[in-house]
């Protein structure tokens, strides 16, 4: 049997195309399914004359490879990962690397890190992001473990990323779970990005009453400015998108609920468990969560009527609020983001550099925009600092975008449209800048039912009151 340089297991549309990347970079690749029909069918289908050899079971995948071992696994996130690991451990060798690049959640990347180097076996957990697409022509890969397992796949992972004007979207993002935590954050920027598109598409249909065709065209028009990112680019292109059917922009065809994997949800908990405030990030999970109560919303709106508000004609400085706003959106979702990887690689010893992550995101995977270039000026000139609105630049970004995003908000208000993802971006910018919240009210109530007792400002020490009227 040929010797192969990489193993993938799995072969759905991620794993076929990324098993084609390898092989079109010079790299041989043996492929094995589960069910061997899938195999036969992409070998009969997709390979045309690459270097990928087909494997009828894992032994035969093992007996495939050059040692080291090198495997990768694009399978479902979750017990499919273990089953696939439990099966394979028979034909492995100590110095055998093995690599998940599914989403899985970065503390079973950690737990299964350490039961195989417990048999002498290597694990990276490694983020991949662009989509089928990407997997073809070149993703954005964030592997995490130790550099000892990195050092194995890096030649390999490099060849096959997007590239960039400064080289490979793929680096090192730490040990442990680092890859998979990095990949989890980028993903709830993802989802607070596509909410804040969401929003501005909703209060052009209904706040202005623009159609299909408009909006796409401005958002075209933004993605030529700040705004220049992939998934603006992409919300011109499915809003342009006719239905063959019946002539009408498909995207008016679609049921409005929201699908998720959990990465978001994910994102969520590690902030709290961090405490780590990322109010807009978890308010678009909220807002896809929301959208599946389709009959509820339904039935209350039937009977919950609001004043119609729609302009007869887009307002062109209304679109120039929004255009504000929604670049706020996209900022303070990147600001949450970065002080959420820098937390955990704080707390969990990661060791990341957030520069480099930037770098990696620039090209290949779904959150590339322009803003990546002034945003990783910004954590260069000071790596170690948590927050961008410690930079004066960045602050400057956002102070002079609120009053725009505070006249959409008004706006939305009176149109009856939500807008969770810039209201929290907003709210989260504003307390931020306060040097003085009301939390000192909620920490004297706390005092006065349960003895939680308090700090003061003009002393040192714990203090405790007995709030009872005089």
């Amino acid at each position: 049997m040929n010797r192969c340089e990489i193993g993938i297991i799995g072969l759905a549309v991620m794993g076929q195309n990324l098993a084609l990347n390898f092989a079109r970079h010079g790299i041989s690749v043996c492929v094995y399914n589960r069910t061997r029909e899938r195999t036969e069918a992409f070998m009969r289908e997709r390979v045309r004359g690459e270097p990928i050899t087909p494997a009828d079971s894992l032994e035969e995948l093992a007996r495939c490879l050059t040692r080291p071992r090198r495997i990768l696994l694009m399978v479902q996130a979750g017990l499919a990962v273990d089953q696939v690991i439990e099966a394979l451990l028979p034909f492995l060798e100590p110095g055998d690397l093995v690599m998940d690049g599914g989403n899985s959640h970065y503390a079973d990347t950690e737990r299964r890190m350490e039961a195989l180097a417990a048999r002498g076996i290597r694990f990276l957990g490694v983020g991949i992001s662009g989509g089928e697409k990407g997997a073809l022509l070149g993703p954005s890969i964030m592997p995490g473990g130790t550099p000892e397992a990195y050092a194995l796949a890096e030649e390999f992972l490099l060849r096959i990323a997007a590239q960039s004007e400064e080289g490979p979207c793929c680096a090192y993002m730490g040990r442990g779970g680092a890859g998979h935590f990095v990949k989890m954050v980028h993903n709830a920027i993802e989802y607070a990005f596509m909410q804040g598109i969401a929003e501005a598409y909703d209060f052009m249909k209904n706040a202005l009453g623009m159609p299909a065709d408009a909006i796409a065209e401005t958002f075209a028009r933004w993605n030529e400015g700040t705004l220049n990112a992939y998934l603006v680019e992409l919300a011109a292109r499915v809003l342009r998108y006719r239905d063959p059917e019946t002539g009408e922009p498909l995207v008016e065809r679609i049921l409005d609920q929201a699908e998720q994997k959990g990465t978001g949800r994910w994102a969520a908990q590690a902030a709290l468990e961090l405490g780590v405030p990322t109010p807009t990030l978890t308010a678009a999970v909220i807002a896809r969560t929301l959208s599946h109560f389709k009959a509820d919303r339904e039935r209350i709106a039937a009977g919950f009527p609001w004043p119609d508000r729609r302009s007869e004609a887009a307002d062109p400085s209304a679109v120039t609020d929004l255009e504000a706003a929604l670049n706020l959106t996209v900022l303070s979702a990147f600001s949450q983001g970065l002080w959420l990887l820098h937390e955990a690689s704080r707390a969990y010893r990661y060791g990341t550099d957030r520069t480099e992550v930037l770098r990696v995101w620039r090209a290949g995977c779904i959150i590339r925009a322009r803003w990546l270039i002034f945003l990783r000026e910004i954590l260069r000139e000071d790596p170690e600092d948590p927050h961008l609105l410690f930079h004066p630049r960045f602050r400057q970004e956002l102070q002079g975008r609120l009053p725009a995003a505070g006249r959409v908000l008004a706006r939305a208000f009176e149109a009856g449209i939500p807008m969770p993802a810039l209201r929290t971006a907003v709210d989260y910018v504003l307390s931020m800048r306060r040097a003085r919240l009301p939390a000192n009210l909620i920490q004297a109530q706390r005092d006065a039912f349960g003895a939680h007792t308090y700090q003061r400002i003009d002393r040192p020490g714990t203090f405790h009151t007995e709030w009872e009227e005089g």
